[in-house]
């Protein structure tokens, strides 16, 4: 009988330890996952190419002067603000950078000219939509692009003789990309990031720089850009 009840006071006893592991284990507080909402701030820097076409037109005609892509770097800042939803992520954001994307063609209708492009600057003002595992993000955006230009003409036998200068030329147009980002602290992230810039078709005019731009005009210049770039954020609050 004294067995018995040594038994059976050790199982209650066993059975006791084993309801309260159980329900600390219920009560025990589960790790947050990461938390995306709030404003931000940081700075990128990148790649970027800007693929531009000239033509040109006589008595009615139009004429293909050629293409270029102007490449170079890019580096600039962003600031924006995030709303978490479950593991939906949506966001607006600003950015701005400077760039130095140059590129020319010697001119398929005028082989004694150059055709040249710069981009000096960007700017996007985007929406974005993403979802979140955790520490990390896939996301898109889309929105509306600015660019600063510079287009000129120099002699192919003389680069250094320039013959026509359109000026600054500023351009708006249509933005569309995708990023990835890693929080890789509570507040920091890293994101590598590719954008699509749409932008339209401009006429532009050339003032003539000496003799050898006597000729010159207006020409049709298309342009389309392309940016990779790596973006480091610090958000400030959920």
């Amino acid at each position: 009988m004294k067995r018995f009840l040594v038994a059976l006071t050790a199982a209650a006893a066993l059975g006791a330890v084993t309801q309260a592991s159980a329900a600390d284990l219920v009560t025990a507080p589960i790790a947050a996952s990461y938390d995306w909402s709030g404003f931000y701030i940081g700075a990128n820097g990148g790649w970027g190419s800007s693929h531009s076409c000239w033509d040109t037109s006589f008595f009615g005609l139009t004429f293909s002067e050629g293409c270029h892509n102007a490449t170079g770097g890019t580096a600039g800042g962003q600031v924006g603000y995030r709303w978490q939803r479950s593991d939906w992520v949506f966001g607006l954001e600003a950015q701005g950078d400077w760039a130095d994307l140059k590129g020319s063609n010697e001119s398929e209708f005028f082989p004694a000219f150059t055709n040249r492009s710069r981009v000096d600057w960007y700017g996007l003002l985007t929406a974005q939509v993403g979802y979140s595992f955790s520490d990390a993000l896939v996301y898109a955006k889309g929105g509306a692009a600015v660019t600063g230009n510079h287009f000129d003409v120099v002699s192919t036998p003389s680069p250094d003789t320039l013959a026509g200068d359109a000026g600054d030329q500023t351009r708006w147009g249509g933005v569309l990309g995708a990023g990835i980002e890693y929080g890789f602290a509570p507040n920091w992230s890293l994101a590598v990031e590719y954008d699509h810039l749409f932008m339209p078709g401009k006429d532009v005019t050339f003032t003539p720089v000496g003799i050898g731009g006597f000729g010159f005009g207006t020409d049709h210049i298309s342009q389309d850009v392309d940016l990779v770039g790596l973006h480091l954020n610090y958000r400030f609050s959920g």
